[in-house]
């Protein structure tokens, strides 16, 4: 079992040295990569193979730039290493022992014994990782004709970056470094040892009991597939309840949800320490004025992230960075203007997909004076628990914090009938309109695919189209998107006041 250091290298992620893992290298850092020689200025040198450095590489080099690519650790970043891939590989296996354990009321009956082969999950997710990769390695991006530099790159002059002894000089540059799992100061918990998400993936055997500390994402969606596999979860969050940032309401289902699955949850939690012992560690806390003393195998820290600035050279040209990344404008440019940013090390939205269209907007701005602005985009996020929670838009604390009149719309799965033929009733689908309109503000889903559904309200929000738009939009029936088209019914019978329906009523009298 993989314990972390404060910044694993990459040989933490290829635990075990097995067939899939010495593919995922070969792939994305291989052994025998020899960097080319820089040969004139190139239009972008990028620092960072993670999503946001590979969308800006192979989208500038493919409108005709001469692009650099510099990455120290493994291409592909958290998200294919230690992050989207392999979590989800993992939430999929234990979604499918879910299913299993609870195909009772399906009518499908299941032999008892039935148990999760721990081993051959994570051999599952080591080998799609190892498949996806191919999508991110150096050999590929060398064949849509950026130059792939292996190395830790800092900057070096104005115009200069220095990997090995090598020197890139550009005309703009971008960092796209990401971030890195972060630890709160707990007594005790470095001499433990820990787990976080950069390591978790390199485990062999199934822990029989797991802390988890921090109850928002990674925590929520790390401690539910851990006990469906069968390990005892304790939960510890400093805040009441989980998932802090989300609607409460909906928060509230999917922590029912874990409490099903047999998680303890431990909120509020105070006076933190973790100590030692023969055979494990022991954790305790004190909950909602109840002390406990818990000993358990592995500890599993998902507190937040905290961006990659160090050894970049940034004050030498002139960049600006505080604990929370690189200080970047709405157009992602730095404080040196032939220098932009993009991703987790200057998002507060640390999002595959939010890196990916950061990653969009820096091409236009650096390499075509484009006028992209950050502020413009609107990111939805999901965690995938089970059921999922997805939210874009505003939340309703934050619109009666700017004093904005609102709406809320709701619709339960227990009313829509595909959900009710899934089995999948605990749910919902809420939408925040602006007073007096059909404009949509913001909306979260709570479903088992909740992730799939919010798109749509997302299109809706970028391109201004209502709730009343959503009506007149045939869904296919059964599907439990039809959700989303309810609340659009739902707001076409609020436009039906006293007044409006009298009127109707004398119209239909007056036309018998």
């Amino acid at each position: 079992m993989v314990q972390t250091t404060e910044r694993p290298s990459h040989s933490a992620v290829v635990q075990p040295w097995d067939e899939h893992n010495q593919a995922l290298a070969s792939n994305v850092h291989p052994a025998d990569w020899t960097n080319p020689e820089p040969a004139g200025r190139h239009n972008l040198v990028v620092i960072g193979a993670g999503t946001a450095g590979l969308v800006t590489a192979a989208g500038a080099a493919g409108l005709g730039a001469k692009v650099a690519l510099v990455e120290r650790d493994f291409m592909g970043g958290d998200c294919l290493n230690v992050g989207c891939v392999p979590s989800k590989a993992l939430i999929r296996s234990a979604r499918a022992f879910a299913d299993v354990r609870d195909a009772g009321p399906y009518g499908v009956e299941v032999p008892s014994g039935t148990r999760v082969n721990f081993p051959a999950v994570m051999e599952r997710v080591r080998r799609l990782r190892a498949q996806i990769s191919r999508t991110d390695s150096a050999r590929r991006f060398r064949d849509l004709g950026v130059d792939v530099y292996l190395g830790e790159g800092r900057f070096s002059g104005p115009d200069t970056v220095e990997v090995g002894r090598k020197t890139l000089r550009f005309k703009k540059a971008v960092i796209a470094t990401g971030a890195r799992a972060a630890a709160p100061p707990i007594p005790g918990l470095a001499e433990a040892g820990y787990l976080t998400n950069e390591t978790v993936f390199s485990l062999t055997e199934l822990p029989r009991r797991v802390g988890v500390i921090g109850a928002g994402p990674i925590g929520c969606e790390l401690a539910q597939a851990f006990a469906r596999f069968g390990s005892q979860v304790y939960l510890v969050e400093a805040q009441h309840g989980i998932l802090p940032n989300e609607d409460r309401d909906a928060a509230e289902i999917v922590l029912q949800s874990l409490i099903r699955d047999g998680i303890t949850l431990l909120c509020c939690g105070g006076d933190l320490k973790v100590n030692k012992e023969e055979g494990g560690k022991r954790l305790t806390v004190e909950s909602h004025g109840q002390h406990y003393d818990l000993p358990v195998d592995e500890i599993l820290v998902g507190v937040g992230r905290r961006p990659n600035i160090e050894n970049l050279g940034l004050d030498t040209v002139g960049v600006a960075f505080d604990k929370t990344g690189i200080t970047v404008n709405d157009r992602l440019q730095t404080t040196n203007p032939r220098i932009y940013a993009a991703g987790d090390v200057c998002s507060p939205y640390k999002f595959t997909h939010n890196s990916d269209f950061q990653a969009r907007m820096v091409i236009q701005n650096a390499l075509f004076f484009g006028r992209a602005k950050a502020s413009a985009l609107t990111i939805p996020w999901c965690t995938y628990t089970d059921p999922e929670i997805a939210h874009v838009g505003m939340y309703e604390r934050e619109a009666q914090a700017k004093g904005i009149p609102v709406r809320t719309f709701v619709q339960d799965l227990a009313d829509v009938d595909r959900a009710v033929l899934d089995g999948e009733t605990q749910g919902c689908v809420k939408a925040l309109v602006r007073a007096g309109t059909d404009k949509i503000l913001g909306a979260t889903v709570v479903a088992r695919h909740a992730g799939e559904m919010v798109p749509e309200l997302t299109l809706a929000i970028t391109h201004g189209l209502g709730l009343g738009k959503i009506a007149t939009t045939i869904h296919t029936y059964p599907t439990q998107a039809e959700a989303i088209r309810k609340l659009g019914d739902s707001y076409n019978r609020s436009r039906l006041t006293p007044f409006v329906k009298g009127l109707f009523r004398r119209w239909l009298t007056w036309t018998q």
